[in-house]
């Protein structure tokens, strides 16, 4: 008896021997490029520039001798590469200007990642829950951001000082309170953006909490644009924070970051412009770096090819 295939069973055939053939592997090239992303030489020199500085400030605290606050007043404003010793010079103390300098960008660069950080899940939760809701809640918490707009951080943080004292937590508390408008504005623009869409709407019909819907379908999408968002600014509140160190309303002495190591220094400019001007360049150097290396996601070409893929996946 002969058997005669209709087109659903061959199709039917045809479906399941491709579920059973496993994916082609991907090409050397891909992979490379999964890898090694395509960089730009000037996002190249970006990365470059904050890998030597976050070596220097990890392993010089290591090395035997490292000590930023040991004093040898015999030892004070030597000059830098004059002492192997102390490569990087003396203060007016004696103490090593490398190891201060390692460890004060220990404490900078941990202020500027906690700062962005907290302003970023703030800013972020809070746009998303004003985008999605919408009505008075979105007019409430983007009114309340308005509010924050208007108020001068810096008259804030004197007042605050004066009030409580200076310290670094009275500062950071101030940035965590002042600084996140910018981030729920991009995720209330983002969130409100897709809560029309089939992918939200479709489990929001079938019973789906907006807690779900929110964290599941528009959390991920925003923490794209967030965490573009935050790569660009680190490098202006590393500036900031440098600046309320420098002014005496953040890290307060003996501990050294790199704003009050200028602020130190600039009282021996004349003799010994070293103090100040070696934290200067680590400032400028993790500014530029970052600057450099954030045009991966925030030059146009970057833009346009995710433009590109989302067009495709439509």
């Amino acid at each position: 008896m002969t058997v005669h295939s209709t087109p659903a069973g061959s199709a039917f055939a045809e479906r399941a021997h491709a579920e059973q053939t496993p994916p082609p592997a991907p090409d050397r090239d891909t992979a490379a490029r999964f890898v090694w992303p395509r960089l730009r030489p000037t996002e190249w020199v970006g990365a470059g520039i904050l890998a030597a500085v976050v070596a220097f400030i990890l392993i010089v605290p290591l090395l035997p001798g490292s000590d930023p606050y040991g004093q040898d007043l015999s030892a004070s404003f030597a000059r830098p590469f004059t002492d192997w010793s102390h490569p990087l010079g003396t203060d007016m103390l004696g103490r090593d200007l490398a190891s201060r300098l390692a460890v004060g960008g220990q404490i900078s660069l941990g202020i500027v990642v906690f700062v962005v950080a907290i302003n970023a899940f703030v800013g972020m939760v809070t746009g998303m829950i004003a985008g999605y809701a919408g009505g008075r809640l979105d007019n409430l918490l983007m009114g309340w951001a308005d509010v924050q707009l208007a108020m001068p951080l810096i008259l804030v943080l004197i007042a605050l000082s004066a009030a409580f004292g200076p310290n670094v937590w009275v500062m950071i508390l101030t940035l965590a309170a002042t600084y996140w408008v910018g981030y729920a504005r991009v995720a209330r623009s983002t969130a409100m953006s897709l809560k029309g869409r089939d992918f939200v709407i479709a489990p929001r019909i079938q019973g789906a909490s907006p807690q779900w819907i929110v964290s599941t379908h528009i959390a991920p999408h925003v923490g794209v644009q967030v965490l573009i968002l935050a790569s660009a600014d680190i490098g202006g509140v590393l500036l900031l924070t440098s600046s309320f160190d420098y002014l005496g309303l953040g890290v307060q002495a003996p501990t050294p970051s790199w704003g009050l190591l200028i602020s130190e220094g600039q009282k021996y400019v004349r003799d010994a412009p070293y103090l100040a001007l070696m934290p200067g360049i680590a400032i400028f150097l993790v500014v530029i770096g970052v600057n450099l290396l954030s045009q991966r996601f925030t030059s146009e070409r970057e833009l346009s090819a995710l433009r590109r893929r989302k067009k495709v996946r439509a």
